[in-house]
């Protein structure tokens, strides 16, 4: 089928839209929600801006939808960006994981407009995720923190064996989700299986650390597309 891929930047939606590759779909563009809301229900906002620098990676063409972020009514712009690209796709891929209010969201616009809906990671293991995107390639920092037992520290760190031996701890201690699926933390991609043109380089960062709510992020001022070492653009966030 020829598929659009939400996407956020984040290791979850674009390991999706490899897996569905995988699986022998093509991806035909990435859709991406830019929300005015950092509490938004339905869409990850650190570092959103950057998913223009990640179409670059893909060589896939953007959609990029803006969106107030309001509970239920930002599913009015989900619908509106699967009418407007019409007959190009059969069909979207998303990252949820077991979230229940997303998936049943998503899937029941698709219907409505006669989409199918690819969820290669719905119901899976959360810990067989984090593996699979680990072992498949997936190059993923921690650019957002907000649980119990992450601090400061982890802000762009990257996702790799040793994080998520921590991230395993931190679910006996604290039942942190080692896939994020609560909220805990969020992340971006610098490479993956679909970045065929480049990869995602940070060049200026900073680390924004709120103690008493205890949460933080890291935010990217900076990005660059580097190919074979190469930079392709350089531009600020």
């Amino acid at each position: 089928m020829r598929l659009a891929a939400f996407i956020s930047g984040g290791k979850d939606s674009l390991y999706a839209a490899y897996l569905a590759t995988k699986e022998g779909h093509s991806i035909e563009c990435l859709v991406a929600f830019i929300s005015e809301n950092p509490e938004s229900y339905m869409f990850h906002t650190p570092n959103i801006r950057l998913v223009k620098k990640i179409a670059e990676c893909t060589g896939l063409p953007l959609l990029e939808v803006p969106t107030k972020g309001e509970k239920e009514k930002e599913l009015a712009d989900v619908r509106a960006a699967l009418k407007k690209l019409g007959t190009k796709i059969d069909g979207v891929v998303c990252g949820a994981i077991a979230s229940t209010y997303q998936m049943k969201r998503i899937e029941g616009i698709a219907a409505d407009l006669g989409l199918a809906c690819v969820a290669p990671l719905w119901k899976r293991d959360q810990l067989d995720v984090v593996k699979s995107e680990i072992r498949d390639g997936m190059k993923a920092i921690f650019v957002h923190v907000a649980a119990a037992g992450l601090d400061e520290k982890w802000l762009g760190r990257g996702l790799d064996e040793a994080s998520l031996s921590d991230l395993l701890e931190l679910n006996r201690k604290y039942k942190v989700s080692v896939a994020g699926e609560g909220g805990e933390f969020e992340t971006l991609v610098l490479d993956c299986p679909l970045y065929v043109k480049g990869r995602l380089e940070i060049v200026d960062a900073e680390q924004r650390w709120d103690a008493k709510a205890r949460s933080g992020t890291f935010v990217v001022k900076k990005a660059a597309v580097v190919s074979a070492g190469k930079v392709l653009k350089n531009s600020s966030v």
